[in-house]
């Protein structure tokens, strides 16, 4: 007679697609804990600057507010002349996207539309300047602002401010400008435009998304800024800039940490808003500049 054997249960492996769909589901659910991690400090800035003195220490890091103080935010914009170091932030912000667009987008242009000599050198060159540490710099830059008479005014941190990207922006547009066809400029020159009304008339309205790139990533710099408006505005408050402005906040034996968290508030809304409204250029144009 025939014996017959029991055979072993093979275990099933679960199908690819299910295989496919838990790791895609275990990965939105660590990005959703880490994008909650990285929201958590502006989340709890935000609830501080809506709590009382005493809920502020006794809440610790809970984020929700024991009340809604709105006064913080008067207190923070009248008391501490936060309207005032608004709009000198707004003025820097603006005067240092102006100076560095006009001067990157044509030195980005020259460098990518034109063969002179010495061109490769030049980018070498240019390209070297990347790797020097701002704080090596800043004596030099001091001594030159104080010689032109520049020192203690909003010109001087526009100035010195729109300095510290103009590497980085160029290179950008030449990216940019070296990805556009020839045929666009031949066309200008059939018409009768010379070298620079091309550049003004029909290259740089095409730049658009570069310009928005360039023109954002100026702005957040110039609004972020401590460094340069605490150095050249030292012995002016009163040409503060909001970063600067908020040390009035911190005195020497005692801090105001809910009128600190209501001007951080009241400085990150206007360039978040900025940046979402000038979002979809900012992707076009690193995707335009990688390209090239």
């Amino acid at each position: 007679m025939a014996v017959l054997t029991a055979r072993p249960a093979v275990r099933r492996r679960p199908p690819r697609a299910a295989r496919r769909r838990a790791g895609r589901s275990l990965t939105h659910v660590l990005l959703l804990v880490g994008g909650l991690l990285w929201l958590f400090p502006f989340l709890w800035t935000l609830g501080s600057s809506f709590k009382s003195p005493d809920g502020f220490f006794d809440q610790g890091l809970n984020p929700v507010p024991d009340g809604v103080h709105g006064s913080n935010y008067t207190s923070a914009w009248e008391e501490a002349s936060f309207g005032s170091y608004f709009l000198n932030t707004v003025v820097v912000a603006g005067g240092a996207v102006v100076l560095t667009l006009l001067a990157t987008s044509m030195a980005g242009y020259v460098l990518a539309r034109t063969d002179f000599p010495g061109r490769k050198a030049v980018i070498g060159l240019v390209s070297v300047t990347l790797f020097l540490p701002h704080g090596y710099t800043i004596i030099p830059i001091f001594d030159i602002v104080r010689g032109l008479g520049l020192l203690d005014t909003l010109w001087s941190v526009i100035i010195v401010q729109s300095s510290s990207s103009l590497v980085f922006a160029t290179f950008l547009f030449m990216g940019y400008f070296s990805t556009m066809d020839r045929e666009i400029e031949d066309a200008a020159r059939v018409d009768g435009a010379n070298f620079h009304q091309t550049f003004w008339r029909v290259m740089l309205p095409l730049s658009g998304p570069m310009l928005a790139t360039v023109g954002l990533f100026t702005c957040i710099s110039a609004w972020n800024s401590f460094f340069i408006p605490l150095v050249f505005t030292l012995s002016k408050p009163e040409l503060h800039t909001l970063p600067v402005g908020m040390y009035s906040f911190i005195g020497q034996n005692s801090t105001d940490w809910t009128f600190l968290c209501a001007g951080s508030v009241i400085s990150l809304v206007p360039i978040v808003v900025v940046f979402l409204l000038l979002q979809r250029y900012f992707v076009n144009g690193l995707a335009g500049a990688v390209k090239g």
